[in-house]
């Protein structure tokens, strides 16, 4: 629950700070793939959690499928800007995406210690 707290914190930073650079019309595709990171860390994260009590190979699987939810959010965004670039403009997405996921990753480090 932490980390969705976080992520939504981090959400409202990233647009905030595309709404600062930009104008209201970059508010939507920022907060959509900052929502969207802050899901797959979630998940990510509970998939390690549980992998931490099983054996090293569980681990590496469940590590493995997070990292693969992750490379999924990079597809989705590629897709979102390719068919919709003018609801979803590339650079305000990124910033969304990129600037949510980055922070949580690292978050993430405290659940292996």
């Amino acid at each position: 629950m932490r980390d969705a707290g976080i992520g939504l914190a981090l959400t409202a930073a990233m647009v905030g700070l595309t709404w600062a650079i930009w104008d209201t019309s970059v508010v939507w595709p920022t907060a959509v793939f900052g929502a969207l990171a802050t899901i797959i860390h979630v998940i990510s994260a509970a998939m390690l959690k549980r992998g931490l009590k099983e054996s090293f190979g569980n681990l590496m699987v469940r590590w493995s499928m997070g990292m693969g939810f992750r490379l999924l959010g990079v597809g989705l965004f590629a897709v979102a800007v390719a068919l919709q670039g003018d609801r979803f403009p590339a650079l305000p997405s990124a910033i969304g995406y990129i600037g949510v996921l980055l922070p949580l990753m690292v978050s993430e480090m405290r659940l292996i210690r």
